[in-house]
């Protein structure tokens, strides 16, 4: 994000005489968070806007100019979008599509194609920037630590043509033959397992809990209730222990690449 709303933060902080640790404790928020706000690193909350307006006394100014405005999501996934470019530790499940921070271009397109409401060529490009902006946080070399689990059917299913598929599927093999990412099949013969039911996404942060976030049909959900995150990680460490091997993964995707290639 643009510093400039860091920069005034740290501005109005100074100005008061407060300390980082200080104004963290009036704003009840940790004082790594509201240094990373500063330097730029993070976006915080609209909550964590509120309490700092509160504390520093600047009336409704960070929370009604919040970085982000241009953004184009779904009103449900924003929450989660602002926790993944926070989180240092992410663990996807995708049962449908490949994961938003791993998808190309041209996939990314395809996608939106399928949505039930029709939108202007504005806004579906909004909407691709939104999404290739999310996978940015991959050019940091050493985090977030990121592991995707995915059914077979995301590499098997030609969304967007076999052409847009042997991309997508060779970017994603890049990425594991770079070790920057970990990516792990649940093979086709499998048959039921741990889940299966929608989309997952754990998120482990330096400064704050764990949180998990469900996707649906037309609805998303971020949970921060430790017994009910702790279920979900169980949940996908299960799955997990059922997937295969890492080298067998990368192997599938690589054959499943040149399927693609073949019916171009």
């Amino acid at each position: 994000m643009s510093n400039t709303y860091g920069e005034w933060l740290k501005a109005q902080r100074e100005a008061t005489g407060l300390t980082q640790q200080e104004l963290a404790d009036a704003a009840i928020m940790t004082r790594s968070h509201i240094s990373h706000i500063e330097a730029g690193r993070r976006v915080p909350s609209k909550e964590d806007a509120q309490r700092l307006d509160r504390a520093l006394n600047t009336g409704d100014v960070l929370s009604s100019f919040l970085p982000g405005d241009d953004i184009a999501v779904e009103d449900y996934f924003e929450p989660a979008r602002q926790l993944e470019q926070q989180a240092t530790v992410i663990r996807e499940f995708a049962p449908s599509f490949v994961p938003g921070i791993l998808q190309t271009e041209r996939y990314v397109r395809a996608i939106m194609r399928t949505l039930p409401s029709p939108m202007s060529e504005e806004e579906r490009d909004r909407r691709v920037v939104t999404r290739l902006e999310r996978s940015k946080i991959l050019t940091n070399p050493l985090t977030p630590v990121v592991w995707a689990l995915l059914d077979e059917a995301v590499l098997r299913r030609p969304v967007g043509g076999p052409n847009v598929m042997a991309e997508q599927t060779t970017h994603i093999v890049r990425l594991v033959e770079s070790e920057r990412i970990r990516v792990h099949v649940m093979p086709s013969g499998l048959g039921a397992y741990q889940l299966m039911q929608g989309m997952l996404s754990l998120m482990w942060f330096e400064d704050q809990p764990p949180l998990a976030y469900t996707e649906g049909v037309s609805i998303g959900k971020v949970h921060d209730a430790p017994d009910m995150v702790e279920r979900l990680q169980n949940a996908y460490h299960l799955a997990l222990s059922d997937a295969l091997p890492l080298k067998e993964s990368l192997a599938l995707m690589k054959a499943t690449a040149k399927d693609h290639e073949r019916h171009e």
